[in-house]
């Protein structure tokens, strides 16, 4: 949902900006935080079958009353008609269960459910944490191959100036100033593509966390390696089931139906009620008394046609199909943590090659350079260091971006998104 004033200069937008703006603005969590305050109606609504239910009331009438109608044989020459006369009735009611099993169970379950709309609201947070996250590193991976691209069209720049001036002094063919042009083409060609793509990678970061319509910004955080905690495949899957909070809500909802399935055995067990009213009663205000009622109420089933038996049924299949879900949702989630440590270790390493591939395709472009610039090769050789030097860097950018995202995952997994960005970023509401 866009938030905000909309203003003329850019805004630097720092990752942990990006996160503070996605929790609050983004329409997952406000739609699961919504649905915590209709859990919590509807624990109080059942809850209120065992609070103390209290009414009053206030009552003046005037009445015309035929007494035969109500069986009373009168003795001849006494009218059967009674009135007219008034009534006065101010009066408290209360009504309180004393046993019953199934407003508790209700209550009982509806407290689960509220529970587990709690844990959902974690869950939706995590998850808007990792994709904010996952976007503005997608955005500074863009940026990373607009400066690389820059970068190589400086190069290519400089060769193309040097092929012309080594032309020119006759030490190289025309065909080399050719190449060299061409490549430059092709670098400005890149670099385009390159700033196309980062806009719109800013464009999908800039919808995600809800900035104002037409806002210009700017990253204000690097690309650079992320930490986390070390753990191996048991350590994750056991922290998961411990920490998830889809899953916590998962179980939470395993209890609810286990109390509805308990609420509806109450129907067919007895309850017991009391109700008491206090009041004055009389013809007017003035000569009203006090009158009151205790009673006590034991209500036995004996016959529902059916109704108990059709909910018993429904507790059944709703409790089985929670149980299904949480037994899918933890073999789910061991194959989410495994997969990620996976992609990990295979992100470590490509980052790792990357690297050192990166290193050495500078160097390859250094000695072609300088051999070219000695008049003992072509510019070919030049072409070629600088398509590896171009290969080079969008591998190890492609290499930091997985890497990052494979410990995006791994964290998210486990359940502790939120905790690990508030840990590594700071700052976060």
């Amino acid at each position: 949902m866009p938030s905000g004033e909309l203003t003329k200069e850019p805004l630097a937008l720092s990752i942990s900006d990006a996160l503070n703006r996605a929790l609050t603005n983004n329409l997952g969590v406000l739609l699961t935080e919504e649905n915590i305050d209709r859990a919590q109606g509807a624990r109080w609504r059942a809850l209120s079958g065992l609070l103390p239910n209290v009414n009053s009331h206030i009552t003046e009438a005037r009445q015309v009353v035929n007494l035969a109608a109500f069986g009373f044989p009168l003795p001849a020459g006494i009218p059967a008609i009674v009135g007219p006369f008034n009534t006065f009735d101010a009066r408290v009611s209360l009504s309180q269960a004393i046993l019953d099993f199934r407003a508790k169970n209700d209550s009982r379950a509806e407290s689960h459910n509220l529970e587990a709309a709690k844990y959902d609201y974690r869950s939706a947070r995590d998850l808007v944490v990792l994709v904010a996250t996952v976007s503005y590193a997608q955005a500074l991976a863009s940026s990373a191959r607009v400066d690389a691209a820059q970068a190589q069209v400086e190069t290519a720049q400089a060769l193309f100036s040097q092929a012309t001036d080594l032309k020119q002094s006759g030490i190289v063919a025309g065909i080399d100033v050719l190449r060299a042009e061409l490549q430059l083409l092709t670098a400005r060609q890149r670099t385009t593509a390159a700033r196309n793509e980062l806009e719109k990678a800013k464009l999908q970061l800039a919808r995600l966390v809800g900035l104002p319509l037409g806002q210009s910004f700017t990253l204000a955080t690097e690309l650079a390696p992320v930490n986390i905690p070390e753990m191996t495949l048991e350590q994750a899957v056991e922290r998961a089931y411990r920490t998830r909070p889809d899953y916590l809500a998962a179980l939470e909802r395993i209890k609810a139906a286990e109390a509805a399935k308990e609420a509806a055995n109450g129907e067919t067990l007895p309850s017991v009620r009391v109700n008491a009213n206090y009041g004055v009663l009389g013809l007017s205000v003035a000569d009203a008394h006090s009158t009151y009622t205790v009673a006590g109420t034991v209500d036995i089933p004996i016959f529902q046609g059916g109704r108990a038996r059709g909910r018993k049924l429904e507790a059944d299949t709703e409790l089985r199909r929670r149980r299904t879900d949480a037994d899918d949702l933890k073999g789910a989630i061991y194959y989410e943590v495994r997969t990620a440590l996976l992609d990990l270790q295979t992100g470590n390493e490509q980052l790792e090659v990357a690297t050192r591939g990166r290193m050495l395709a500078a160097s390859e472009l250094t000695q072609a350079r300088d051999r070219f610039a000695a008049g003992v090769a072509g510019n070919i050789e030049v072409v070629q260091a600088q398509g590896a030097v171009t290969l080079a860097d969008d591998q190890y950018i492609s290499a930091l971006f997985t890497t990052s995202l494979a410990k995006g995952s791994l964290v998210r997994a486990v359940g502790i998104a939120e905790e690990t960005a508030r840990e590594i970023f700071g700052g976060l509401r």
